[in-house]
């Protein structure tokens, strides 16, 4: 059973090979530009800047998210959750959020209820929560979902066709 496990572990390694994310905008720490605006918060509401590369051999399409796993919810919260991003594409640019999106990709409903980015606000007094934002390889070209699909169901269809996945964790309280 060891070697099953560890074969696995090694094999989901070579597919990942080098995958990363990155951001010129994201360096451990959130700003009020990436802070929501609503719920209390009066953020700027702008959407990072990511890329990423090294994406596995197989990669037909990306999707992106960014969920709060601290979230006073008991599941956590989603704030952006985009799919059908082109193979071709390896970054979304500062502000593209409802915008200037890569060509093809579909925001999905985040947890606040809107389509589209919504930054990070936690309550006031928390501990600062982790923002995990994550980049998947898929191999689709395409999930068919639509932009009012909930984050439950287009986590699972974005789980279910990843070969990899590359994340960074910026932090946030208020």
């Amino acid at each position: 059973m060891k070697h099953l496990l560890f074969s696995i572990l090694a094999s989901a390694a070579i597919l990942a090979g080098n995958f990363t994310l990155s951001s010129f905008d994201i360096e451990g720490q959130l700003t009020k530009a990436q802070e929501f605006s609503g719920f209390g918060c009066n953020g700027k509401n702008i959407s990072p800047e990511l890329r990423w590369e090294d994406a596995p051999k197989g990669t037909k399409s990306f999707a992106v998210t960014v969920y709060d796993p601290d979230a006073p919810t008991g599941s956590g919260w989603w704030h952006w959750i985009v799919v059908n991003i082109p193979a071709d594409e390896n970054r979304i640019r500062t502000g593209a959020s409802g915008k200037d999106m890569p060509k093809g990709a579909i925001e999905i409903q985040n947890d606040y209820g809107i389509v589209g980015f919504g930054g990070a606000c936690p309550p006031k007094g928390d501990k600062p929560h982790r923002y995990i934002f994550t980049v998947y390889a898929l191999d689709v070209p395409k999930l068919d979902l639509k932009p009012d699909t909930n984050a439950p169901v287009a986590g699972f269809m974005i789980n279910a066709h990843t070969i990899a996945k590359a994340s960074v964790m910026a932090y946030y309280g208020r």
